[in-house]
């Protein structure tokens, strides 16, 4: 059984505030069934990432709870969030923007390291 789960979320348009519910928690759901659990946000996902910004979204329209709440669950539940280098760039951004839950920035080849590991599962959204 792998022990170790990536959601890349790539796809996933903030924009569209219902997409953005089920990779983060399935990422909660994994690290609560103890796997180590690694959402790694990029293209237009990682603006995510960005303070501000997802304390402005609503998986539903008129919940209480917003996606940087959901983000921040999973955090405490033991995921751990990674921006793409290339968003820093792509939406002006530098470290020192990113959320306190973003575990920091990281490349290509870091995806590439975690995917060709024997005991990691990727999901992508």
């Amino acid at each position: 059984m792998s022990k170790k789960l990536v959601i890349v979320m790539a796809n996933t348009d903030p924009r569209n505030g219902e997409e953005l519910g089920a990779p983060i928690f399935q990422a909660s759901v994994a690290a609560a069934m103890d796997y180590e659990v690694e959402v790694i946000c990029t293209a237009t996902a990682g603006r995510l990432m960005k303070k501000g910004v997802a304390e402005k979204l609503f998986v539903k329209e008129g919940s209480p709870k917003s996606v940087y709440d959901f983000i921040k669950e999973a955090h405490e539940a033991g995921v751990k969030f990674y921006c793409c280098s290339p968003n820093l760039d792509l939406f002006n951004m530098t470290q020192g923007d990113l959320i306190p839950e973003c575990e920091g920035v990281v490349g290509g080849a870091h995806l590439i390291e975690e995917v060709m590991e024997e005991d990691c599962k990727v999901m992508t959204y």
